[in-house]
């Protein structure tokens, strides 16, 4: 079972969803941390989904505000993330946020 250590980002651009992570098949992930940055000096806030191997998805944040040229630690507990489910971001408004997920993946 080895284990890889990784860190997803991007840079949202845009106000539509965004895939920050998909965990590849036959692995299981843990998400340590995702931290949000707004870097427009005006704030604001973000939807965080995971949508399942069914396509169903779930909300794990919704509407949450970042505060202008503030970064925010969004989970206080580690995420399980199973094989092929998907963590999604979506801006309010494009390119104020940057999103960054350290995680492990375990296959």
């Amino acid at each position: 079972m080895p284990n890889n250590y990784k860190n997803e980002k991007v840079n949202l651009g845009t106000n539509t969803e965004t895939v920050l992570y998909t965990c590849p098949g036959a692995t299981t992930a843990t998400i340590r941390s995702i931290l949000v940055c707004d870097t427009s000096g005006s704030g604001d806030a973000i939807d965080i989904t995971i949508t399942d191997e069914d396509a169903s998805a779930f909300s794990l944040f919704k509407s949450k505000a970042i505060s202008a040229n503030d970064t925010r630690e969004l989970l206080s507990e580690p995420l399980v993330v199973q094989e092929n489910e998907i963590i999604k971001v979506t801006a309010t408004t494009a390119s104020r946020l940057h999103v960054v997920a350290s995680l492990l993946e375990v296959s």
